[in-house]
């Protein structure tokens, strides 16, 4: 190593530090924001499993039950058109996050005929994603996701159902990433119009805890009056029904956002601390040598005396 490149090796030492002091800083965030986002999946899956139950409930009083949302139009699968509900990411810097749901979006849509496809973008990463693209983007929501409620959901699930009743679409699906835990996140698509009765409360986005297996073998389907009737009462639940697994899903994608970020930016750590070591021993040898150079100079010099 030349004696003039320390200058070189010591300012290199200093860049990754600096970023290095970046990238800790991000993960202690993407920890703490991550910590917050488990307590709202906590929170927002009882709601959810109430309403699943209830749907449930309605199907098991009326097998037969079919309602506008339950009607399957009569379609060619090559002419079917489809609105698509993605949600990704607002931020970059969170591994393989929002190219996978991207993936996982191209890999779906791959056979659809239908010209542009219809999407529903949520996250700035999806906004932008499709605006350099041919899709007709129905509605745009970036930066939902961090402080989402439910009146931005039923929006969303609004602007779905309406679209499906209307007819301009026959299928309705979501695009999230489910949190299965701090180190598996997985690119999902779900089905959500029209509504399959038979898979309620199935692979959904969360599932029942709390019964053995016996034990719901042994429940009983509950005698129940529905008013005015049980299609009246499915149909009037299915919105609110929809604006919960949306914003389920929201909050299950923004979880596995940081638990991404978090790790990727745990990994952005450790590959800079392994770098800085790496230049501080050439340094090291470098500084040595130009210090066996100049004794080599000097001992030289005595002998020529």
């Amino acid at each position: 190593m030349a004696t003039g490149n320390m200058k070189d090796i010591k300012r290199r030492i200093k860049s990754v530090g600096s970023t290095m002091q970046i990238t800790k800083a991000m993960e202690l965030v993407a920890s703490s924001k991550l910590r917050n986002a488990r307590k709202r999946a906590t929170k927002s899956r009882p709601f959810f499993e109430m309403q699943a139950k209830t749907l449930t409930d309605i199907v098991r009083s009326r097998h037969n039950i079919e309602t506008r949302f339950t009607h399957v139009r009569e379609t060619a699968p090559e002419n079917k058109k489809i609105l698509h509900i993605l949600i990704a990411g607002d931020r970059g810097l969170a591994g393989g996050y929002n190219s996978g749901m991207f993936k996982l979006f191209m890999s779906e849509t791959s056979e659809e005929k239908e010209s542009p496809p219809k999407v529903i973008t949520i996250g700035k990463k999806a906004v932008e994603w499709f605006e350099k693209r041919d899709y007709d983007i129905v509605a745009k929501h970036p930066g939902l996701a961090e402080n989402v409620k439910s009146a931005h959901c039923a929006a969303i699930a609004k602007t779905a159902i309406r679209l499906f009743l209307s007819g301009e679409v026959d299928e309705v699906k979501l695009f999230y990433t489910k949190y299965v835990s701090s180190m598996v996140q997985e690119p999902t698509v779900m089905p959500l119009l029209p509504i399959v009765t038979s898979k309620i409360g199935k692979g959904m986005i969360v599932k029942k805890a709390g019964k053995s297996k016996k034990e719901e073998d042994l429940e009983k389907p509950k005698e129940i009056t529905f008013d005015p009737s049980p299609e009246a009462v499915f149909n009037r639940i299915i919105p609110s029904f929809l604006m919960s697994i949306i914003e389920c899903a929201i909050v299950e994608s923004y979880t596995s956002e940081q638990c991404a970020r978090r790790i990727a930016m745990e990994s952005a750590s450790d590959n800079a601390e392994e770098m800085i070591g790496n230049l501080s021993l050439l340094y090291n040898r470098a500084r040595q040598e130009k210090i066996t150079n100049e004794i080599n100079e000097i001992v030289g010099g005595a002998n020529a005396l």
